[in-house]
């Protein structure tokens, strides 16, 4: 590395400092912190989490008994002709009786043919399986958080390599005006330089409203909680260190989408026996504790009675044919429970060949950035050569202007291959289940 290179570095980096101790600096793991806190996705899957999770109690179980409360009250007015066996009559005008009762009502089913056993099981299952869809949607909003955040780093270090090729075309004007006032150029010259300056000015006003737009884009994703402006880290640390093998079997077994097919199989397997529970009877425990008062009126031999009580029983109730719905309703369940295991099949096939491109793309990637980088050890060493002959006229200002470019684009590409590598990274890491294991 030549010296004006390191030097050129030193700057850059002085440059990247000076800036980030006037704004908030937002670390790739404060990033992954502030999107799990306060990411609108991940509250609503949490949410939904928590509802499979009330699901699940004792309450919602079908074990405990129901107890029912009823009472009531009645009120006549009658008018009655009685006649008594002694041969005596009674005739009553608007004659005023009344009821009153209350009771409470126990019912516990004591046995159901299993089903509720299998409904309760099938709801501890589909807690598990909102459990995993959460878990898929904190993996994708991450990654989605990463390829904001690297856009927003790779944004900002074009934008630094646009403004030192303006600072250069700057400097070219100076010295072409300079050269043009001493006749040692012409008119064309300045002109050219000027185009350029012009040029490297759209391009520097485009990459800085990119920046401001992704960095909206990012504190969207992390909930609306970061500053109106903000750095992120521009350092890059690839983590990956298992091999192939490695991840592709921690792949068959923490993929979040592959487990999901699991839970949804054994839900379906609780549907088949929750359908064959049909088949069996249902035998419930009864019991009543009652109170009944009757006022009547004149004409009735008793004026006033009053009764309490206590009763229960067992009932059993068996469906012994029902025209055959729960024979459907099983038949359909066992192929519903067939066709989550062919999807199973399915999503094997299919997540194993993403398994296998995203591997071959992260590596493409990797050695894209490698060569990349020395890219640009080579332009820049045109790139000052060239700088050295244009100012001592060995070079034209069109020649001189390519060796600027070459260098600008070696400095963009080298900055997209970079991040294009940690997202291709962490692709393969979310596909193996270890995206959340890993030091951000």
């Amino acid at each position: 590395m030549n010296i004006k290179f390191f030097y050129l570095n030193i700057l850059i980096l002085g440059i990247c400092m000076s800036h980030s101790a006037q704004q908030r600096l937002i670390t790739p793991s404060e990033a992954v912190s502030l999107a799990l806190d306060n990411n609108y996705g991940i509250k609503i899957a949490n949410n939904s989490v928590e509802i499979a999770e009330n699901n699940t109690s004792i309450l919602n179980s079908g074990y405990l008994p129901t107890l029912i409360g009823n009472a009531g009250t009645a009120f006549n007015i009658d008018n009655t002709e009685a006649e008594f066996s002694n041969g005596n009559t009674t005739v009553l005008r608007g004659a005023e009786s009344s009821r009153y009762n209350a009771s409470l009502n126990l019912n516990y089913t004591l046995f159901d043919g299993m089903g509720r056993t299998y409904n309760y099981k099938q709801l501890k299952e589909r807690h598990n399986l909102s459990e995993l869809e959460a878990r898929e949607t904190i993996e994708n909003t991450i990654l989605q958080l990463f390829t904001v955040y690297y856009n927003v780093a790779q944004l900002f270090e074009n934008t630094l390599a646009i403004q030192q090729t303006l600072d250069i075309s700057k400097d070219r004007v100076v010295r072409a005006n300079y050269q043009f006032d001493y006749g040692q150029s012409t008119k064309l010259e300045v002109l050219n330089a000027e185009v350029d300056i012009n040029n490297d000015s759209i391009n520097l006003i485009n990459s800085k409203q990119q920046l401001k737009n992704f960095k909206r884009d990012l504190n969207v994703v992390t909930g609306h909680t970061l500053p109106d402006d903000f750095d992120v880290k521009t350092d890059i640390d690839f983590v990956l260190q298992l091999n192939k093998e490695d991840l592709f079997q921690k792949m068959l077994v923490n993929n979040a989408v592959l487990l999901q097919v699991d839970k949804n199989i054994s839900i379906s397997e609780y549907d088949v026996k929750f359908g064959k529970s049909a088949y069996l009877p249902t035998i419930g425990l009864t019991g009543t504790y009652g109170w009944n008062e009757n006022n009547n009126n004149a004409a009735a031999f008793v004026a006033v009675s009053t009764s309490t009580g206590l009763s229960g029983g067992l009932n059993l109730t068996w469906n012994l044919f029902d025209g055959g719905g729960t024979i459907t309703r099983v038949k359909n369940a066992k192929i519903n429970l067939e066709t989550q295991k062919l999807q199973k099949e399915q999503l094997v096939i299919d997540i194993t060949r993403n398994f296998n491109n995203a591997w071959d793309d992260y590596q493409n990637k990797l050695e894209i950035y490698r060569i990349q980088e020395n890219n640009i050890i080579t332009a820049q060493n045109n790139f000052d050569r060239t700088e050295e002959k244009f100012k001592i006229g060995q070079v034209n200002s069109i020649e001189f202007r390519q060796a600027q470019l070459n260098l600008l684009n070696a400095e963009l590409s080298r900055n997209q291959a970079k991040y294009l590598a940690k997202l291709a990274e962490l692709q393969i890491l979310q596909i193996s289940g270890e995206i959340l294991n890993i030091d951000f």
